[in-house]
């Protein structure tokens, strides 16, 4: 059992940057494959960004070159750096840990990007 704790959600200009993290606990955070994922309303969710237990990682293509996804297993902490915000980014983030066929995920954070 992973319970996952999103935070850095809030308000930015165009532009500008945030940068959330998601702290997990309860299980052994460092062999969970870790990942962002976003859902506007009426939409379905989607994936963001992923990072996996050895480091690797994959973006979707509306977020590379803007987004960067780490984590820090000491701190049973995964991160997401967003730099050059859009409106369309705006909506709701959500953390996930995955391992084979089981997953989690946190309550999610606000995004809101506007002028």
């Amino acid at each position: 059992q992973v319970q996952l704790v999103e935070s850095g959600g809030g308000w930015v200009q165009p532009g500008g940057s945030l940068r959330l993290s998601c702290v997990g606990s309860g299980s052994i955070f460092s062999i969970y494959t870790m990942g962002w994922y976003r859902q506007a309303p009426g939409k379905q969710r989607e994936l963001v960004a992923v990072i996996t237990s050895g480091g690797s990682t994959n973006y979707a293509d509306s977020v590379k070159g803007r987004f960067t996804i780490s984590r820090d297993n000491a701190k049973h902490t995964v991160y997401l750096q967003m730099n050059s915000l859009k409106p369309e980014d705006a909506t709701v983030y959500y953390c996930n840990a995955r391992r084979y066929s089981v997953g989690y995920w946190g309550q999610g954070t606000q995004v809101a990007v506007s002028s």
